[in-house]
């Protein structure tokens, strides 16, 4: 190749470079922007929250260890039964914002149903949830699934059957996590036995919080 074609060759590049520059440009910034902007808004939000969380809410230390189980496994699938006013709802769906995913939530009670639709918006994360005013008793049963991750935090002496009814659905790697798992619940040493003797998953207990959660990763199929 001749000097002169190469100096041309040069240009040429240099030319298409600076075209295609602000096409491609926006493209690329457009997700990590966002990203930024949804983290600062989640931030803000559980920030201005901090410390008025009731109706039976998980607590922060709690949260931040389901966005991590989440992260962690880049789960993008997830089911939570019993959202109360949102606040563990918010920490799922902030960590399936960064994996793709979606969640989909169930409360049967319309006035913390109504709170927690607000608190989503409010934290920017609406997109992320699927927000369901039910009985758990009877939609568990109707999900299609499958799902990689699932947090039960409603009646007690039900997590056993939430679990009965959404193991099989669940992708192997998922996990099926409990919140007060420490507790003296009714209901809680049954739904414990029960999946600590299941051979296809392994379960521990994460005892960051005095409620504890339970964590069950399905490691096979039945």
């Amino acid at each position: 190749m001749t000097r002169k074609l190469k100096i041309r060759y040069y240009f040429l590049f240099i030319f298409l470079l600076l075209f295609l520059n602000p096409i491609v440009s926006p493209a690329l910034a457009e997700k990590p922007h966002k990203n930024v902007d949804l983290d600062q808004k989640v931030r803000k939000f559980l920030a201005s929250q901090e410390g008025k969380w009731v109706d039976w809410n998980v607590p922060e230390v709690d949260g931040k260890v389901l966005y991590d189980l989440i992260i962690k496994n880049n789960y993008q699938k997830a089911v939570e039964i019993g959202t109360s006013t949102g606040h563990s709802a918010v920490w799922i769906a902030w960590a399936l914002s960064k994996t793709g995913g979606k969640l989909i939530t169930i409360e049967i009670d319309k006035g913390r149903y109504q709170k927690a639709l607000a608190n989503f918006k409010k934290a920017g994360l609406t997109d992320y949830i699927d927000a369901r005013l039910a009985d758990a008793h009877e939609l568990v049963e109707e999900l299609k699934g499958p799902f990689d991750f699932v947090f039960s935090d409603a009646d007690k002496d039900w997590y056993k059957n939430y679990f009965i009814a959404l193991a099989p659905k669940l992708e192997v790697g998922g996990c099926f996590t409990a919140h007060n798992a420490s507790g003296n619940w009714g209901g809680i040493k049954e739904f414990l036995d029960y999946v600590q003797s299941r051979p296809n998953f392994d379960t521990t207990i994460d005892r960051s919080s005095s409620s504890g959660i339970s964590i069950s990763y399905k490691i096979a199929e039945e």
